[in-house]
């Protein structure tokens, strides 16, 4: 298989320079070759592994090994963030590069299928199975793979049919939620198009730390995902295959699995000692790896639009240091089972193949006076780590402000596929050898109140944080928020306010300057960029304006 390994080689290169113009030279995938002609060459598109993290926050990235390795030998994007930092509502904009008002997706939830606004219920009704990536990959000839954590509400449990089988994946290996515990859950298969399950029972309480470690869900996402990547490593058809991973979400259970299950439960192997936190002693985590932890939150109140206060949303009691710092390491334990499977990955894949790192959304642990959670549009829940390596890819850091509705488009160039007009993102690929290109320099979020659906599934241990955050739509730069805050509650009515902060100074948000005269200039520029966003309404399948994606440059 060398010959083709050159030829993938050849075609990375290309990709980097001219992708759509390559795709029409080199093609897809071979069909049927006609009687009397040359056999088909092997398909020399490259091979793409994206590594999905649950929760991760930044402060997590300095324990990992592979996270550095990966800064190191490959593209990071520092201004990375998420459409909304929401599980279901980010990845599901990750799978069709689509905002939320596109996808329909709002919330994690659907409020047992009443409000349709969240959830797998939602995600399927609005046409995104049919949109999103893998599908244009499979169809293009790409073997496809799903390894773990898919959909909130895409679940079974004893006693309940099966959900059905999602279009566009070759291998799909869904891991239940369930697996939010560490252990005791189910996964799936698909065999001749039908959805097959697969229990993973726990070990008993009086079995050894290494027997447990093996029927952890990490342990298991990660087999499968080596699995993935052994039978189709050195096969003729490029793969694309996500893995993504539970770590460091929190166990959604009142009580751990096993007892002593810490709140975001580790691997045993990495409960003890002092390197037990990955690169960084866990004694070295403190508050001070948490900005703005303890921050008076009494001049971060909202104004309305005229300047006067709005009403203050975050009211609720603040995480205690103990509890967060005793979190943040524990936190840091989860996630050393997901560096060490990225790394094996890093390992074990070929010089034809990209790896993307990324992550859901991030977390807060009492940062700017909030307790524990994430859905604010502030700097701990919003921006993810965003690395990739692979052919062509120039080591650095990147000045491109990015968003994950970029990471649909970009996987359709590194295909040699013309981007699907109802994509509002915009690949990074040629980012990858132009370290210094720089064509996007805004994000927009979008939030809806957790209230007009409930039952998030953290709701045990984030009380009604959640419940509190407003909806919200705002615009980010490299070094300033705005957000323009619903403030009433009830679904037809708004009350606007606003809070406006700039990271000049502030590694946080630390005071809202929304009426500052100094600032006023990059505040109208930052209110006409939100306004000119409203004007982008296009849902579903519907083509996205040229305006609408001038918006971001």
């Amino acid at each position: 298989m060398q010959h083709f390994g050159r030829a993938r080689r050849a075609w990375s290169s290309l990709c980097i320079a001219a992708l759509v113009a390559g795709a029409a030279a080199f093609g897809t995938a071979a069909g049927p070759t006609p009687a009397g002609a040359a056999p088909a060459a092997p398909d020399a598109r490259p091979n793409i592994v994206v590594v999905m993290l649950d929760d991760f926050s930044m402060d997590l990235a300095q324990t990992m090994r592979s996270v550095q390795t990966m800064r190191r030998t490959g593209a990071s994007y520092p201004h990375s963030f998420v459409t909304d930092s929401l599980c279901c509502v980010s990845r599901s904009s990750f799978f069709t590069g689509q905002y939320p008002h596109q996808t329909g997706v709002l919330t994690n939830t659907s409020n047992a299928g009443r409000s349709m606004l969240g959830g797998w219920a939602a995600y399927a009704a609005n046409g995104n199975p049919e949109r999103a990536i893998n599908v244009r990959l499979q169809e293009s000839g790409y073997t496809t793979g799903f390894v773990g954590k898919f959909l909130n509400e895409y679940e079974w449990s004893p006693g309940r049919e099966l959900p059905p089988v999602v279009p566009g994946w070759s291998t799909f290996n869904t891991v239940f939620g369930s697996a939010y515990d560490g252990w005791d859950f189910a996964s799936t298969s698909v065999v001749d198009g039908r959805m097959r399950l697969v229990q993973h029972d726990a070990p008993p309480a009086s079995a050894s730390n290494s027997a447990k470690d093996e029927a952890y869900a990490g342990t298991v996402t990660g087999d499968l995902a080596m699995d993935f990547l052994a039978a189709n490593e050195a096969a003729e058809a490029p793969y694309f295959l996500e893995v993504s991973l539970y770590a460091p979400h929190n166990r959604t259970n009142p009580k751990g699995h096993y007892p002593g299950d810490p709140l975001f439960p580790p691997m045993f192997r990495d409960r003890e000692g002092a390197r037990s936190c990955g690169r960084v002693a866990c004694a070295k985590l403190t508050a001070a790896d948490l900005p703005g932890f303890g921050d008076d939150t009494s001049d971060n109140r909202p104004r309305t639009a005229s300047g006067k206060k709005a009403r203050a949303w975050n009211t609720g009691a603040p995480l205690s240091k103990a509890v967060a710092v005793r979190d943040l390491r524990d936190r840091a334990r989860m996630s050393q089972s997901a560096d060490r499977l990225i790394s094996k990955i890093l390992r074990t894949v070929g010089p034809d193949t990209y790896v993307v790192l990324t992550s859901d959304n991030g977390f807060h642990l009492g940062q700017n006076g909030l307790a524990r959670g994430k859905g604010t549009a502030y700097d701990t829940d919003v921006r993810v780590p965003l690395l990739v390596t692979g052919p062509g890819v120039v080591p650095g850091q990147r000045k491109e402000v990015t968003s994950n509705i970029d990471l649909a488009p970009t996987f359709e160039e590194l295909a040699g596929l013309p981007p699907a007009p109802y994509r509002s993102g915009l690949s990074l690929a040629p980012t990858f050898a132009q370290p210094g290109l720089v064509r996007q320099s805004y994000a927009f979020l979008e939030h809806t109140q957790q209230t007009l659906t409930g039952g998030d599934p953290d709701a045990a241990f984030s009380g009604s944080e959640l419940d509190r955050i407003p909806s919200f739509t705002a615009v980010r730069s490299r070094l300033a928020l705005l957000v323009r805050l619903d403030l009433d509650p009830r679904r037809k009515r708004t009350s606007w306010g606003y809070e406006y902060y700039s990271y000049r100074q502030d590694r946080w948000e630390k005071r809202n300057t929304f009426t500052s005269k100094k600032r006023q200039p990059e505040i109208d520029l930052l209110m006409a960029r939100l306004a000119a966003f409203d004007q982008c309404r296009e849902t579903g399948a519907q083509p996205v304006s040229e305006a609408c994606r001038a918006v971001r440059r």
